[in-house]
């Protein structure tokens, strides 16, 4: 049994690859979300509020998004 991991570091190391696959997600999303804010601010003139205002509408677009997705994979 000296070649075979432990279980719970199995299990670790699955939880660990999924949560920084979710908090890579959760970045990417907002991030896009906030750079289209920022070009609709830019067109409108709206300044810094365009930034803020797709990331704010980011984050409940990003975590639905993820939900749908993992409920789907049923790791929920």
């Amino acid at each position: 049994m000296a070649g075979q991991e432990p279980s719970g570091l199995k299990q670790a190391v699955k939880a660990f690859s999924i949560l920084g696959g979710v908090g890579i997600y959760l970045v990417v999303f907002v991030g896009i979300c906030g750079y289209i804010g920022s070009l609709i601010g830019d067109f409108l003139q709206l300044g810094k509020a365009g930034i803020i205002g797709g990331i704010i509408l980011g984050f409940p677009a990003a975590f639905y998004t993820l939900y749908r997705q993992l409920k789907n994979n049923e790791l929920i």
